[in-house]
């Protein structure tokens, strides 16, 4: 005889891969329907190795739904050839989340080219990707995400540093085919981000919604410093009740990358992400 069903996860929980990084795919389908986890949000790298349409069966046939996927972008390169390749490689990443039946294709826009300190050409040059990328993307029924990274990121990694600079680009577009996504690791230290969440809802951007605390000191290699929920100075709950007062009714991902997570055991993990999300978040 089977035991009884898990408890279900509160409405509207989605796990994110990165916070699990430790479980494969299969694992991940088995761990989130054991913990009564009803949504995920996957990552290309590990969707890819599995293969894009076998992965959409595992989770389908878990019960899960696909929540986001990340991550296109990179879309700053200023030689022609870097470019296209940009261009390429979303247009997969488009197709692969149309696969896996998600709605959103996270964007991680890039950083500064090696050797230029322009950030207003490099935005520029995000918007043009956009341009040509937005109708591709809202052909396969998924829209570009634009998410705003915290300003340590803006040199390697990401040039759109706040919710306002996110939206001033994806405002030059129609909603359906870009939105951002609202990440507190990133924008908690903004004090306009109140202001843009209600800019953000009244143009109807939210696309995704995003959770992970802010730990200090920080690690060497800050990329891998979020923190648990509740373990730092994000007022989390704040974030979820102006995120759903801004209209948005999607779901809420918990995504950290943290080494000391990912050397425990994945249930043990879930286990306590869902605690701290009914203590920390609801």
């Amino acid at each position: 005889m089977s035991g009884p069903a898990p408890p279900a996860a509160p409405a509207g929980f989605s796990l994110n891969q990165q916070t699990v990084r430790q479980w494969s795919l299969p694992e991940l389908a088995a761990g989130c329907a054991a913990a009564g986890v009803r949504h995920v949000g996957l990552w290309r790298e590990p969707v890819r190795e599995y293969g894009a349409p076998a992965a959409a069966r595992l989770v389908r046939d878990a019960g899960l739904t696909v929540t986001s996927l990340c991550r296109g972008g990179f879309l700053t390169a200023t030689d022609p050839a870097g470019r296209a390749a940009a261009l390429a490689d979303n247009r997969a990443a488009v197709e692969e989340a149309a696969v896996l039946g998600t709605d959103t294709l996270v964007l991680v826009a890039g950083g500064l080219p090696p050797g230029s300190r322009d950030l207003a050409g490099a935005r520029e040059r995000i918007a043009d990707a956009l341009a040509e990328l937005g109708p591709f993307a809202a052909g396969h029924g998924v829209r570009l995400a634009i998410e705003p990274l915290h300003p340590m990121y803006a040199a390697d990694r990401c040039v759109v540093s706040t919710l306002g600079q996110a939206l001033d680009l994806a405002e030059r577009f129609p909603a359906r085919q870009v939105g951002v996504v609202v990440d507190t690791y990133h924008l908690w230290w903004d004090d306009t981000v109140s202001a843009q969440l209600v800019r953000a809802g009244q143009s109807g951007r939210i696309a995704a919604f995003q959770l992970a605390d802010w730990i200090t000191p920080l690690p060497e290699g800050v990329l891998l410093g979020r923190g648990q929920l509740g373990d730092g100075c994000v007022d989390l709950r704040w974030f979820r009740g102006r995120v759903a007062a801004a209209g948005y009714t999607g779901a809420t991902e918990v995504e950290i990358f943290n080494p000391a997570l990912w050397a425990r055991e994945g249930a043990e993990v879930l286990a306590e992400v869902l605690d701290r999300y009914r203590r920390h978040v609801l």
